[in-house]
Parts: C-alpha cells; sequence; structure tokens
C-alpha cells in the first residue's frame, strides 16, 4: 500500500460512526414510539367502541337489528364489545359465547415497560388466529369498557409504522451524518490532513525553509499544534543545517589531520633539542612545551569526522592540584602579564584524583575564557583586572571554582552556555572552549555550572571523591 493511505481514512470513519450513533439513537427512540403507537391504536378502537356502546343504550330495549350490530362491530374491527354502566354490563356481540383470547391487555393501569415489553412481543412473536381482549377507562356513566379484538390488524399496523420510522431515521441518519462530516470536515479533518501532507513534505526535505509549515490565526487546539509544528521545524531546520555544516567543518579536519599531526611530530623532535641549552628559562619550559606538543598530536590523532574531539576515557591518577594550575597559568602567560593579577588559591596539600592531561585542558579553557573577557573589558568598575583559582575538598567531593572580575556572562549566552557553537560569550566565537570542558567534566563523572556572582563570572568544577571500594 502506498505510504500515506489507509485503507479507510478519518473521514470515512466519521461519517460511518455518526451513521451509526445517529441510527443507535433512532432505536432508543423507536422503542417508546412504537409503544405509545400500540397504545393510540387501542384507544381509538377503544374509543370506537364507546360510541357504539352508546348507540345501544339509545336503542330501544337496548336492542339494535343484527345487521346494525354487525355494522357496528366492522367499524370498531371487533368481535365484542362490553361496557358496565350503573352497575349493569352491556354486550354487543355476534357470538353467544364470547371468544377464547390470547391475553388481556389493561390500558388503565399500564406502566411504560409493561407497554414496551408487550409492543416488542407483538412484533417479534410469531402470528396467531386467537383474538386479544382490550380494558380501557369509559366515558360518561360507564364504568369500565372492554373489546375482544383480532392481533393481527394491530400487528400490521405496528409494522407498517415501524417501516415508516425506520425509512425516516435513515433519511435522518444520512442528513445528520451528512451535516456532522461537512463540519467536522471543514474543522478538523481538513487542518489535520494539511499538517499530514506538510509533515510528510518537512520528512522529504527538512534543510528546505520553504517547507515549514505557516501556522493559521486558529485560536483552537489546531492552532496551537501548528504554531507548535512550526516552532519544531525552525529549530529542527536549524539543527540540520549546524549538523551539516559540522560534517563538512569534519571532513575537511580529517583532510589536514594527518599533515597537521606530522608536522607537530617534527615539531616536537626538534624541541627535544632545546633540552640540551644552556639557557635555563628555556630548560625550564622545554619539558613542558614538549608534554603540550605530545598532548597536540594525541589530540590530533582522536579528531573525529565532526570536527570535534571524541574524548577518551580519563585514567584517573592522583596529582598536585596547585601545580597544575601553576602550568596553566604559565602557558597563558600569566605571571608575566602586567595587565592582569592572577592568584592561586588552591591549597598546595589538595591532591586530585583526575586525568592529568584532561583536567589540564578544563582549566587551560577556562582560565583562557577568563583571560579573553578581562582583556577585551577589563575588571569591574576600572579596578585591576583578577584571575582567581580556588579549590577545596568538601563531602568528599572536589570543588574547583575559576573567577574573574570582569564583566561577566552575557544572559543571551547562559542558555546555551556549555553547547559547541551556541554558548559563546566572545564575539566571534565558537563556544568550543566550554563545551569541551563540560565533556571532559562528565566524562570524571563530574559537573560543571556557572554560578551566580554580583561581580565576574564564576564557574564550578565538582569532581567526586574515591568511591568506598577505593576506586
Amino acid at each position: 500500500m502506498p505510504r500515506g493511505l489507509t485503507r479507510l481514512g478519518l473521514s470515512a470513519k466519521l461519517l460511518l460512526l455518526t451513521v451509526l450513533f445517529v441510527m443507535l439513537a433512532e432505536i432508543l427512540i423507536y422503542l417508546p414510539s412504537v409503544a405509545n403507537f400500540r397504545r393510540n391504536w387501542l384507544n381509538d378502537r377503544l374509543a370506537a367502541a364507546q360510541v357504539a356502546v352508546l348507540v345501544l343504550e339509545g336503542a330501544p330495549d337496548e336492542r339494535l337489528p343484527e345487521e346494525s350490530e354487525a355494522r357496528l362491530l366492522m367499524g370498531v374491527g371487533a368481535r365484542a364489545i362490553a361496557a358496565r354502566v350503573g352497575g349493569a354490563r352491556r354486550l354487543l356481540s355476534l357470538d353467544s359465547m364470547p371468544p377464547t383470547v390470547a391475553r388481556k391487555v389493561d390500558l388503565r393501569d399500564a406502566s411504560w415497560m409493561t407497554a414496551l415489553k408487550e409492543a416488542v412481543e407483538i412484533l417479534v412473536a410469531p402470528p396467531h388466529d386467537m383474538p386479544i381482549r382490550v380494558i380501557g377507562q369509559a366515558m360518561g356513566g360507564a364504568d369500565f369498557v372492554e373489546i375482544v379484538i383480532d392481533e393481527a390488524p394491530l400487528r400490521r399496523a405496528m409494522l407498517v409504522f415501524s417501516g415508516n420510522i425506520l425509512l425516516i431515521s435513515l433519511l435522518i441518519s444520512v442528513l445528520t451524518a451528512g451535516l456532522v462530516y461537512l463540519a467536522l470536515n471543514w474543522m478538523i479533518v481538513g487542518p489535520i490532513r494539511q499538517l499530514a501532507a506538510n509533515v510528510m513534505e518537512f520528512e522529504a526535505d527538512p534543510e528546505n525553509p520553504h517547507r515549514i509549515i505557516e501556522p493559521s490565526r486558529r485560536a483552537d487546539e489546531i492552532g496551537e499544534a501548528e504554531r507548535a509544528l512550526a516552532r519544531m521545524q525552525m529549530t529542527l531546520a536549524g539543527e540540520l543545517r549546524t549538523k551539516k555544516h559540522l560534517a563538512e567543518l569534519g571532513l575537511a579536519v580529517s583532510k589536514v589531520n594527518h599533515d597537521l599531526r606530522n608536522m607537530l611530530a617534527s615539531a616536537q623532535l626538534m624541541s627535544d633539542q632545546l633540552v640540551d641549552t644552556r639557557d635555563a628559562k628555556i630548560r625550564r619550559f622545554a619539558p613542558r612545551l614538549i608534554a603540550t606538543l605530545g598532548r597536540a598530536i594525541e589530540f590530533c590523532q582522536a579528531t573525529l569526522a565532526y570536527g570535534r574531539a571524541a574524548e577518551a576515557t580519563p585514567l584517573l591518577r592522583e596529582i598536585a592540584l596547585r601545580q597544575l594550575v601553576a602550568e596553566q597559568a604559565e602557558m597563558l602567560g600569566l605571571p608575566e602579564n602586567k595587565q592582569l593579577s592572577f592568584v592561586n588559591e588552591v591549597p598546595a596539600e589538595l591532591i586530585a584524583r583526575c586525568d592529568p592531561d584532561q583536567m589540564a585542558r578544563v582549566l587551560l579553557n577556562l582560565m583562557r575564557n577568563s583571560v579573553q573577557a578581562l582583556a577585551r573589558e577589563g575588571g569591574e568598575s576600572d579596578s585591576q583586572a583578577m584571575l582567581t583559582v580556588k579549590a577545596q575538598q568538601l563531602d568528599g567531593s572536589l570543588h574547583l571554582r575559576v573567577s574573574d572580575n570582569g564583566p561577566g556572562v552575557p544572559q543571551r549566552a547562559k542558555a546555551n552556555l556549555f553547547q559547541a557553537f551556541r554558548g559563546s560569550v566572545t564575539p566571534g566565537g565558537t563556544g568550543l572552549g566550554l563545551a569541551i570542558a563540560a565533556e571532559l567534566v562528565r566524562l570524571h563523572g563530574g559537573m560543571i555550572e556557572l554560578e551566580p556572582s554580583e561581580t565576574g563570572a564564576v564557574f564550578k568544577v565538582t569532581l567526586p571523591g574515591r568511591r568506598p571500594n577505593g576506586n
């Protein structure tokens, strides 16, 4: 079956359900109607019998010629008519003996449930030749009036009435179903079809902005669905364009990765010769330069096609955190920076259990962000620009804070602060630094967050301590 097609559409289902519900309602209405028709039919016969009794009372000697009695009974449609007037019973019958009846119907005190039951019995029971006895309330001075009639005419009349009801019900059902179908198709089914068609068109080409739905001005749930779908499609289209750009960027990175790794390896070999120099300052920086080049080579080897690194599982070991912070400060040239005051408040005895290479990258990214913000805006209220790194053990976890007194993080950047290409806090930045730092911290089982601060920005890194089993 072709995609998007179903055996029975929503419109057809609604039409069939409407017809079924209307027919069900007509059935519920039919039963009281046919019972009422039966009652009225019998009351009409009783009224005609009452007239016949009055004629009989006005006749001389309360007797009529046999031919007149036959015409009266034929007009009533009864075999016999009886009434009690003033304690005396009047009988009008062509038979000397009253016929045997199949059932007695007393309309004087019959309930609706009894009437419904007897009406259904007449319709469903097989026809028979035996008459029925009907008793009803009389008019004038008579106590009651009763007749003996054949049931077949009543059954035929009820069947004709039922056929008419069925025909009218079908017409009402078709008309009602048609009107409901048109209304629902205009108000619900049509817009839902447009939503479904738009979703399938957008699925075929999600990066095409012309496939994004144009919401209508409806204020109901369908209008809300259209607006929500439009927002989702715009967000998804933007994400897909970003991922496509990243894929293209990753392809370009993968092409240059091999050559870059070779150049870094060559630089590392040449840097090895700096160890033998007589310059004390160069000899002090040479091991760190060689280690940095080694990390860069490993980083290039781990570069993926999407332009970012697939980070390895951290190799945890105990390190002196203060020394690691000092090394990153030297990498950024903070000791020689006269425009910025750097304070390393990490206790010398504090030992951190982490991957030193990955934690060095976390510190470097956080500290570089602060340096860039301070270099661009300076300290708060024209004070001396200051970068501070603190750390402490609290409740078995390591809490590290990198803070500055710069302009702080803009409000617009806080929502996507740790997302690549979306959380940049500097003009023209990519936001990769914070994204990489967040990923490395998560690999350690920790958490990174921006703490509220009245001055500057404070980034807090929380790393878990040792597990109870010593791991």
